[in-house]
C-alpha cells in the first residue's frame, strides 16, 4: 500500500475523469490520499472531496501565492474548515520566494499566523518552501514551540527542495519530508544524496498531482498512480525491496497526519 501524501485532487484538471483517477490509483497500489489547499475556495472542495470518500483526506490553508487574501476573517473559515472529522492538517502553507507575488514579510506574518493555528488546533503542517530554506528554518526554530505537555505538532516539508545543510536540520527537529517526482529527474543529483543519507522513517511520498509529474511522464498531468514509479525509483536508490518501502513510507504518514488503519 502506499499513501499520496500531496495530490490536488479537487482542481479542474481532474473534473472530467476524476473517479477514474482514483481508480487507476486503487490499481497502482495508491490506496491513501491528502488533498491539501491553496486557498479559500480549495480549502472547500478539499473538505467536500474528502467527506464523499473514506480513502481521501483534506489539509486547508492558503499558499503563500496567496497570502493577500489571508485576513482574520479569512482565519476563521479555515478554522471551521479545520473542524471537519476528514481535515488532517493546515497547509499547504509557507513561503514561496521564487515567484515572489507578495512581499516576504507578508508571507512570513501569513506563515506565522497559520502555524499558529496549527499550533492552537493540535494540527499536523504541510509547508511548502520554494528558494526560501534559510528564512523558513530561522522562524520554525522561533515560532514550533512545545505544547505544555511537551509535544509538537508534527511538520512535513513538502516537495523538499533544500540543501543538506536544510535536510540535517530538519531532521534533527523530527519533521518529514516529501518525496515525489523531481527524484527520478535528471538533475536531481542533490535530492539524491540527501534522501540516502536521511532515516526512512521520516520520509513520505507525494506526487503533487496534477504538477511534477515523475520520468516518463514529465509534460503530461500528474495523477497519484504515477507514485508508484517514485515508490519504484526510491526503492532502487535505497537497494530496498519496494514492499516494505512502501510499508515504512505509509506508516510514516499515518504517524505524521495521526490517522488510524
Amino acid at each position: 500500500m502506499l499513501f499520496d501524501t500531496h495530490c490536488h485532487l479537487d482542481t479542474q484538471p481532474f473534473d472530467l475523469d476524476r473517479d477514474d483517477v482514483f481508480a487507476r490509483a486503487h490499481a497502482a497500489g495508491v490506496t491513501r490520499f491528502l488533498n491539501p489547499a491553496y486557498d479559500l475556495e480549495s480549502s472547500r472542495r478539499a473538505v467536500q472531496l474528502a467527506s464523499q470518500r473514506a480513502d481521501t483526506f483534506a489539509a486547508v490553508g492558503i499558499h503563500p501565492n496567496g497570502i493577500g487574501h489571508l485576513n482574520d476573517e479569512c482565519l476563521c473559515e479555515l478554522e471551521a474548515l479545520a473542524q471537519s472529522p476528514r481535515v488532517c492538517a493546515i497547509g499547504e502553507i509557507g513561503l514561496d520566494y521564487h515567484w515572489d507575488t507578495h512581499p516576504r514579510p507578508l508571507q512570513r506574518d501569513g506563515f506565522v499566523r497559520q502555524f499558529a493555528l496549527a499550533h492552537r488546533l493540535h494540527l499536523p503542517v504541510i509547508i511548502h518552501c520554494r528558494d526560501a530554506y534559510d528564512d523558513l528554518m530561522e522562524t520554525l526554530a522561533e515560532i514550533d514551540t512545545p505544547h505544555p505537555d511537551g509535544t509538537r505538532i508534527p511538520v512535513l516539508l513538502h516537495s523538499f527542495a533544500g540543501k543538506p545543510a536544510h535536510a540535517r536540520a530538519a531532521i534533527a527537529q523530527g519533521y518529514f519530508l516529501g518525496i515525489g517526482g523531481p527524484l527520478t529527474y535528471k538533475n536531481s543529483h542533490s535530492l539524491r544524496d540527501i534522501v540516502q543519507g536521511i532515516p526512512t522513517s521520516q520520509l513520505v511520498l507525494e506526487t503533487d498531482a496534477p504538477y511534477l509529474p515523475p520520468i516518463p511522464h514529465r509534460g503530461q498531468r500528474n495523477e497519484p498512480a504515477y507514485m508508484r514509479l517514485v515508490a519504484e525509483h526510491l526503492s532502487n536508490l535505497l537497494k530496498m525491496d519496494l514492499e516494505p518501502l512502501a510499508q515504512i513510507t505509509f506508516e510514516n504518514a499515518l504517524r505524521l497526519f495521526r490517522i488510524s488503519r
